[in-house]
């Protein structure tokens, strides 16, 4: 099923994605950008590069693989322009005093179906052994948490 389209996604979620433009110099960059935000913020209970494309209208594998691989855009630009975009809103804005929590979790995986499964480090058995990892980071000031 095809649940992510342009046409369906908010207005502000295309006003957001503008302020990122001039971090892009090309049209397919700027849109790659806006497919994988809205395949993350989509509804699809697995945010692999496979599923997003599948579960969304319009977006081919190939074109968001690149974008995210290949492409010549700098994650440290993306990053720091959401910070200051953030710090000008007052509902977004990071107070004085914070802590930045990081979390990872990782599940044991048979079989090669499943994307990101592989041989690595999984605290929660505490040795090496075929699974998935994710690392989430939290931050938070005392009266709100961001993840």
């Amino acid at each position: 099923m095809r649940e992510t389209t342009p046409a369906a996604m908010p207005p502000c979620f295309d006003k957001w994605c503008k302020r990122f433009d001039d971090c892009f110099t090309t049209k397919a960059q700027k849109t790659g950008f806006r497919h994988y935000l809205g395949g993350l913020l989509g509804e699809s209970e697995r945010k692999n590069l496979t599923q997003m494309a599948n579960s969304s209208v319009g977006v081919v594998y190939n074109r968001l693989h690149h974008f995210l691989t290949d492409a010549p855009w700098s994650a440290h630009q993306i990053n720091e322009r959401r910070l200051e975009v953030m710090n000008k809103c007052s509902q977004t804005r990071i107070s004085q005093g914070f802590a930045l929590i990081l979390d990872d979790s990782g599940d044991r995986k048979s079989g090669n179906f499943t994307s990101g499964v592989g041989r690595q480090y999984i605290g929660e058995i505490g040795k090496t052994d075929n699974g998935i990892v994710v690392v989430t980071t939290h931050l938070y000031d005392g009266k709100k948490a961001y993840l």
